[in-house]
């Protein structure tokens, strides 16, 4: 089998990297360890940055999202009993973002895919990346038990943290660069309707908390927790009265308690790999970066290396400007530390350290002079709706 872009991973990133170079006439194969059932049953964020809308249109695969998606001009931050509302669309030139489910995102991607009659090769084992660093790239793989070949120009790894892509990389190649957080997200799903239209993200003294949602009738709420909590030992009543507790009083009378559907602990790190090009292999999203989701950034962030990655690879096929190919790694990067320095500073502003009183009211004051200075919520408008993507011109 022959291909010009082989994919590893039918993430978002990976489909979303499939479609758009399809619809620009360069052909591609997505190899996916996981079954496609699995891939869907992936509960992750869903604020989209207006970039990553921006993408899904040029796809061609931004119906339903524009039909079902929620435009939110805002969000909340709540702290010492108090909540000051971010205007995006006031402080960010009239940006907002979209709230969207990435399984939804993911869905839609699929969908497009398959009417596009493109291969995506589902629960293939044993994948092996060769000669990525030569001139003759290729994957092979096995697929319902029969072993395949796959030569291509280039090879996009899109399998995440733990997928084969940097994996296949020397480890004195790259520079890792780490830190793990001392707790955790527990986060539950409920198919109760939302306690706010907007996110509401609380800083309180017993940890942070966060209400999101996935649509009028869904909710997601978080707790930060401890890293070695057992999950067992959460119940939803358990859930449902800590959250309360975190919340200002105003916002838990309102809240709407249910059975959870969906119930998970996920330890919070930040994580960059550089350089994310290494010969004609080119690393996307989480096998490259990862953020803790305060600020909203994975899935974006992953968006933005596969605009940078489209648009290179079209100025090497559709252009005859190969060129440009050496300056992936340099143009994802730049964004990307600017992202990770966000969600970074977020985390750190807003949930609770082990590291004394003095260190909590610096936070509380830090909050308060943000919140209360029109620069201030500027620089938090700007990065929460995205910063601009580079220009590949």
């Amino acid at each position: 089998m022959r291909t010009q872009v082989a994919i590893i991973g039918s993430g978002p990133s990976g489909l979303l990297l499939g479609q758009l170079l399809h619809r620009c006439g360069i052909d591609n194969v997505i190899i996916e360890r996981k079954s496609k059932a699995y891939v869907l049953e992936r509960i992750r964020a869903g604020v989209l940055e207006q970039g990553l809308v921006d993408l899904l249109h040029e796809a061609g695969a931004a119906d339903r999202m524009m039909a079902e998606g929620h435009v939110h001009d805002g969000f909340e931050l709540a702290f010492n009993g108090q909540r000051k509302r971010v205007d995006l669309k006031r402080y960010a030139a009239g940006k907002t973002v979209m709230v969207y489910g990435q399984t939804e995102v993911t869905r839609d991607l699929m969908a497009a895919r398959e009417a596009a009659g493109l291969i995506t090769y589902y629960e293939s084992d044993d994948a092996v990346l060769h000669d990525f660093k030569g001139s003759t790239p290729s994957v092979t793989f096995t697929h319902e038990g029969i072993e395949h070949h796959l030569e291509c120009d280039y090879i996009a790894g899109c399998d995440g943290f733990h997928g084969v892509s940097r994996q296949s990389v020397s480890p004195e190649e790259i520079n890792i660069f780490e830190r793990v957080y001392p707790f955790g997200w527990l986060g539950i799903l409920s198919e109760t309707p939302p306690v706010s239209h907007e996110l509401i993200y609380a800083n309180h003294e017993r940890g942070f908390a966060l209400c999101s949602q996935r649509s009028e009738k869904l909710s997601r709420y978080y707790v930060q927790c401890g890293l070695d909590d057992d999950l067992s030992e959460w119940s939803d009543e358990r859930f449902w009265d800590e959250l309360k507790l975190r919340l200002p009083s105003d916002v838990a009378d309102k809240l709407i308690t249910g059975p959870s559907i969906e119930k998970s602990i996920a330890p919070l790190r930040s994580f960059v790999a550089e350089p994310m090009k290494f010969g004609r292999l080119f690393l996307v999203g989480d096998a490259a970066h990862i953020v803790p989701p305060t600020g909203a950034k994975g899935l974006n962030l992953a968006a933005s290396d596969v605009s940078t990655l489209y648009r290179v690879l079209k100025k090497a096929y559709v252009d005859d400007q190969p060129e440009w190919l050496e300056r992936y790694s340099d143009i994802c990067l730049r964004r990307i530390w600017k992202a990770e320095r966000f969600s970074w500073w977020m985390t750190g502003l807003l949930h609770r350290f082990d590291d004394g009183e003095f260190a909590q009211k610096m936070q509380q004051a830090e909050l308060a002079y943000y919140t209360d200075s029109d620069a201030g919520l500027a620089c938090i408008a700007e990065n929460y709706v995205g910063l601009p993507y580079e220009q590949v011109e």
